[in-house]
């Protein structure tokens, strides 16, 4: 199946103990979990650590990497956003939300998993 946990440019993950058939792992982000012993992993670090510091140059570049133009949602239309129209420049009038009308910027949106008893300690929140 492939690599599953630990996959961006610069991350591990540290196994931390052993117990039946599960094993604990670290992971970068704080969060301690468990997965199956049976699992395969691979020893190191993932190589280009330094991906994130790299300088695109111009808009085309990330449209080389199929990413779309970043438009906020204030600079469209009600149809399109929840956050769009008005008369002139308005601010959006109630609490940010995704084009779906989801709630952002803190908001729990992640419905349980089969798998979340397998999470020891979740990763600590932002400040």
């Amino acid at each position: 199946k492939g690599a599953q946990i630990a996959r961006s440019a610069g991350t591990s993950a540290r196994l931390v103990a052993k117990e039946g058939i599960y094993a604990t792992l670290r992971l970068q982000s704080g969060e301690t979990r468990k997965i199956l012993s049976a699992c395969k992993a691979t020893i190191g670090t993932v190589s280009n650590q330094e991906n994130n510091l790299r300088s695109l140059g111009k808009a085309g570049a990330k449209r080389w990497r199929g990413i779309r133009p970043t438009v906020r949602g204030v600079a469209m239309n009600p149809v399109d956003h929840p956050h769009g129209g008005g008369e002139g420049r308005t601010s959006g009038g109630r609490h940010p939300s995704t084009p779906w009308g989801m709630p952002t910027k803190g908001y729990k949106t992640r419905k349980n998993q089969r798998t979340d008893d397998l999470i020891v300690r979740r990763r600590a929140k932002r400040k």
